[in-house]
């Protein structure tokens, strides 16, 4: 099975739709490489997605995130020890979360998760980076692209009210190609208005914002 085999819409919407179980669960299922833009980003959000990898892919998938500059104080420094050759000692706490972020240490450590940063440089852009598309593909070299949510909000209790537009490479090839297009030229910092770094290089040279009053929503 692949992701041609899933059922998808055209659009899924929180008063008509579960998007998590419906769209993101079935194709984090069948796809080997995801790539995300976000405007905010948190440990939380990328330990489950994670997880979803694990339960859902074999724990094989490879993930591209870009994502704004600000950050949680907390998670900024949980990021920095896990992108950070300087760091090596284990997170063997006995806690959950201790075991999620070893978890997420050792994906990052496998180059199963890259992550870049989108700083704005022109007046044009008065705020941060907050581009919100992502992209799906399987072994079947087959293609979804999605648009219109920010984050994966995978509990029942923080989801948004939101809507996602899907397209899928074998209805819409035009626009697929355009989304991808968009995602490699950001990621290879060819796009117009941002200047994107691997998240050391920021995090090295002071260019992350972090506060510890950000709220995070995860």
């Amino acid at each position: 099975m692949g992701l041609r085999e899933i059922k998808l819409k055209e659009e899924y919407r929180s008063d008509r739709n579960d998007i998590v179980a419906e769209f993101f669960f079935p194709c984090l299922g069948q796809c080997i490489e995801y790539d995300r833009c976000v405007d905010l980003l948190s440990i939380q959000t990328l330990a489950t997605i994670v997880m979803a990898f694990e339960n859902f892919s074999g724990g094989k998938a490879k993930l591209r995130m870009v994502t704004g500059h600000r950050f949680k104080t907390t998670d900024l420094n949980l990021f920095t020890r896990l992108f950070s050759e300087k760091y090596t000692k284990k997170f063997d706490g006995k806690l959950i979360k201790d075991v999620k972020i070893q978890k997420l240490q050792n994906i990052v450590n496998n180059g199963q998760i890259e992550l870049k940063i989108a700083i704005p440089n022109s007046e044009k852009v008065v705020d941060s980076f907050s581009e919100r598309i992502g992209i799906f593909r399987d072994d079947e070299d087959q293609t979804v692209a999605f648009t219109g949510t920010s984050k994966e909000s995978f509990s029942t209790q923080t989801r948004d009210f939101e809507s996602v537009d899907v397209f899928t490479s074998w209805n819409d090839q035009s626009r697929v190609e355009r989304k991808v297009k968009d995602f490699e030229e950001l990621w290879e910092n060819k796009t117009k208005h941002v200047d994107v770094y691997d998240f050391m290089e920021a995090e090295e040279n002071n260019l992350l914002k972090y506060s510890s009053e950000w709220v995070m929503h995860d």
